[in-house]
């Protein structure tokens, strides 16, 4: 019955799950963890803004590519040999960032950080269901689903406190005692595994998902600075991931063994779950991209400050996902993923009444609901995708929906920055035209504010004010609409089926 669920019995399961774990917390933090240090970095290397946004864009597209590839690498080779493989080139392209000293350098070390770093949450992801019993796979899920989502709330918090601290270097060096160990832990406890019927490498397939997929993370990244489709270099990218994708789709369709096994599909649970995750990535990234401006650029808080007004959202996310991971046997899991729903639509409402003269509790206690709200997603949905995936699938399904959830977190923050740049010139332009000498309404708030219309400093000072009031409407426009679509997820719920758990241990292919 083990053999047949994919259950492997290993020695020191915890001592192996902390090393897992590690490897996943390490490579999660890293996809934000820079964001914080680039106007450091762009000083050290005498870069202009768009120059370094490549040190962001290279480290995206470059675990974006290589993530369809987890799956095959994994079957075809030993699996221990991958994960450690993947460890050690993060951790060594980690090194190799922080002693950078040109930009070149950089962008170069963080594309190998990128590639090496794609496998880490995937193959963490199979292991655990591996090394567990399916009775288990709750708990399971709420550990792995913990280093996840933490990453990108601690990330940008650590990021800022150790370049305010210390120098933008150690935003990276950071990454060595933690790759160390988890290549020992890995090392030593993880068992082998190879599938040695793996199918032969599709480069067709992986080359077209490869394009689809890069030039769409290229295009979202870029948008925002190129002003979109005014740019010729977005419209060509678009072009170029829309071509891509059909050829992939055609190609997946008529090919006898494609890169991606068409045999995920067949399951239900695994393809509403992989739509939810994708969902369940806008949600939750685009909220995050949005709230640490808002505390910062509007409110005038310090990094340390958006630190710790932050950090309940963590809080609240591992308490939920401690709580599931017990209550999930006992628990419908559509139940607890609809509270979670709708625990996070009720803090994202809140969110969108926040007001400039607020104090930090609104942020404590929306941020600690929120991260509830979305632990008690995140556990139930990632144990009930695969729980009747064939044992033989779970690596490629896992990568697959690490996939969708790394695409849908970009096009969630690509849509609410775009709508909340547009959101702010709109409200600038409509507050402006208000305050105007014959507008007695405005006079009292004018004269508070010791404000002049007569007067050149005043009317700077008039103008910084109405550009934060713009901004402060945008972010709260952005939530109400993160709002939206999360209460518009929860019919979906009604699509997962009860799995059964299927019992084979033969290689499972795509049917023509």
């Amino acid at each position: 019955m083990a053999e047949a669920s994919g259950f492997v019995p290993v020695k020191n399961r915890i001592l192996l799950t902390f090393s897992v774990m590690l490897a996943t917390v390490m490579q999660s933090i890293d996809a934000t963890i820079a964001n914080v240090a680039l106007p450091h970095m762009q000083g050290s290397f005498a870069a202009n803004q768009d120059q370094m946004v490549w040190v962001l864009t290279s480290y995206i597209i470059a675990a974006a590519v290589t993530i369809p590839l987890t799956g095959w690498l994994a079957t075809r080779f030993d699996r221990k040999l991958v994960f450690l493989i993947s460890i050690a080139g993060f951790t060594v392209a980690s090194a190799l960032c922080g002693m950078s000293t040109t930009l070149l350098q950089i962008v170069v070390f963080r594309l190998l950080q990128g590639i090496s770093g794609a496998a880490l949450v995937p193959l963490s992801q199979a292991i655990l269901f591996d090394i567990n019993p399916p009775e288990n796979h709750g708990q399971a899920m709420s550990f792995w689903g913990v280093g996840v989502t933490l990453g990108p709330i601690l990330g940008p918090v650590l990021g800022g406190w150790l370049t305010e601290d210390y120098n933008w270097r150690w935003v990276f060096y950071i990454n060595l005692p933690i790759g160390i160990l988890a290549f020992l832990g890995l090392l030593l406890f993880l068992p082998s595994k190879k599938n040695r019927q793996a199918n032969r490498f599709d480069f067709f397939g992986f080359i077209t998902l490869s394009i689809a997929v890069g030039s769409l993370q290229l295009m979202l990244d870029r948008g925002g600075l190129k002003d979109w489709f005014t740019s010729r270099e977005i419209i060509i990218e678009a072009i170029a991931a829309a071509t891509a994708f059909y050829v992939f789709m055609v190609h997946v369709m008529t090919h006898k063994r494609p890169f991606i096994n068409t045999a995920l599909f067949k399951d239900t649970n695994f393809v509403v779950g992989t739509v939810f995750i994708f969902i369940v990535g806008i949600v939750l990234f685009a909220t995050l991209a949005l709230l640490p401006p808002l505390l910062q650029e509007v409110l005038q808080y310090p990094v340390i400050t958006t630190g710790l007004v932050t950090a309940p959202r963590g809080l609240g996310l591992m308490l939920a996902m401690i709580l599931v991971g017990r209550l999930l046997g006992r628990v419908d899991a559509k139940i607890l993923m609809g509270t979670g729903l709708v625990l996070t639509s009720v803090s994202l409402g809140r969110m969108s009444h926040f007001s400039p003269l607020m104090d930090e509790w609104p942020i404590i206690e929306t941020g600690a609901l929120q991260g509830f709200g979305i632990g008690l997603v995140y556990v139930p949905l990632a144990t009930v995708a695969f729980a009747a995936l064939p044992n033989q699938l779970r690596t490629e399904g896992t990568a697959f929906f690490n996939l969708l959830r790394n695409i849908g977190s970009s096009i969630g923050i690509s849509i609410v920055q775009a709508l909340f740049t547009r959101n702010m010139q709109i409200v600038h332009a409509g507050l402006a035209a208000q305050i105007t000498p014959y507008n007695t309404e405005a006079h009292p708030g004018l004269q508070a504010m010791h404000i002049d219309l007569a007067g050149p400093h005043s009317l700077v000072l008039l103008n910084s004010e109405i550009t934060r009031q713009a901004a402060m409407i945008s972010y709260l426009d952005d939530f109400r609409l993160i709002m939206v679509v999360t209460m518009l997820m929860l019919p979906l719920l009604l699509l997962f089926r009860r799995a059964r758990r299927i019992e084979t241990t033969q290689p499972v292919t795509a049917e023509k």
